[in-house]
């Protein structure tokens, strides 16, 4: 088991990966000699499984001696299976406490995933979990001291702000999207999938310039102009005046600005975000998006889709936009999920704006 593969580094002390290079090329490790102990051994019958939380910093020709296998994030109703099954009684062992002596509802155990852990796993659950014990350990021995036997303390769900304080995480979609300009994306991260708000705004007084902030990378720097010359292209069949940049600069945000995005799959929320704010109508706020746009409109499909999915879910999105040539990722995702939202394919810009906008757009 080589465990955090992409931790390793080049130093003075020598290159690991060199070695590995070696060790994991069945064709050569039948004979590998380690250097320091200049004994050779047989690893051809040794089964290596390497874990890593992203390949970008893997030597590729190590890369390429292995298989990779993709491991997406839990679902809610998953993390509350391992919840209830393993961590919750690992956490009352570890804490000195009987099983019998904390009962957690499936309540408590939703608000939890949703209001105070934001990952793709389960350690930031299971941290949560240990918190909520070690304060019922406290309570069962203070009374135990006075009454002299160890009650059931029910920990539900409106009682979960007295052990773990007020919520982390807000759902705060409806607030963001109350005004014309913002538009609903979803993103994967290396914890798992998130949303982003995009805005978009015309500043009066301008000299055409397109503005963008918010850590954005080269990538979606270009995925934002692609956006805009389509969206100057078609003016005319979208509904706006062809001549919206004259004399105003178009400002394009994505907020948590201290965190660097890169990508080209905002392409259709920031193109939706820019045609939202000059036709000054809000997105609607149950629907998100992701996919990649050309200069011609079209809708190309991008990757990452189970973990966006999810993450739009937890956020309380009801439809989601997606390529239509992602329709097939969608077998992926658990049944759920499937039950709960309604994914709507999109070849064009035009589709997207069927379902994110409350006003057609107009066709010529």
């Amino acid at each position: 088991m080589l465990d955090e593969m992409d931790k390793v580094s080049v130093g003075f002390q020598g290159d690991p990966a060199a070695a590995l290079l070696e060790v994991l090329d069945p064709a050569q490790n039948n004979s590998f000699r380690d250097h320091y102990l200049e004994v050779p051994f047989d690893l051809s019958r040794t089964l290596f499984i390497a874990t890593a939380n992203q390949l970008g910093t893997l030597h590729p020709a190590l890369l390429d001696r292995m298989e990779v296998i993709q491991l997406s994030g839990y679902s809610e109703e998953e993390k509350l299976h391992i919840a209830r099954r393993y961590l919750i009684p690992r956490q009352v062992s570890e804490h000195g406490l009987k099983i019998e002596m904390l009962s957690i509802t499936d309540a408590a155990l939703r608000r939890v995933v949703s209001e105070y852990t934001r990952e793709a796993g389960v350690r930031n659950l299971e941290r949560q979990i240990g918190a909520v014990a070690r304060k019922v350990a406290a309570r069962v021995a203070s009374r135990t001291s006075e009454e002299g036997d160890a009650p059931t303390l029910v920990v539900d769900g409106d009682s979960i702000p007295e052990y773990l304080g007020p919520p982390r995480i807000h759902q705060e979609v409806s607030f963001r999207t109350s005004r014309p300009g913002v538009a609903t994306g979803v993103a994967w991260t290396e914890t798992g999938g998130d949303v982003l708000f995009i805005e978009a705004t015309l500043l009066p007084g301008g000299s055409s310039q397109i503005i963008l902030t918010g850590q954005l990378g080269n990538v979606m720097q270009e995925s934002a102009r692609a956006a805009v010359s389509h969206i100057r292209a078609q003016a005319n069949a979208l509904g706006i005046s062809p001549s919206f940049l004259d004399k105003h600069d178009l400002h394009v945000h994505v907020p948590a600005g201290a965190i660097p995005k890169d990508g080209p799959s905002a392409g259709v929320t920031i193109a939706t975000a820019i045609l939202s704010g000059l036709r000054n109508e809000a997105v609607k706020e149950e629907v998100a998006m992701t996919g990649e746009i050309t200069l011609t409109g079209l809708v190309l499909p991008v990757g990452g889709i189970r973990e966006k999915a999810l993450a739009a879910r937890r956020y309380g999105i009801r439809v989601f936009v997606l390529p239509a040539l992602n329709l097939p990722d969608l077998d992926e995702l658990p049944d759920e999920v499937k039950r709960e939202m309604r994914f709507v394919p999109a070849q064009t810009l035009e589709d997207v704006l069927k379902e994110a906008l409350p006003s057609p757009v107009p066709v010529t």
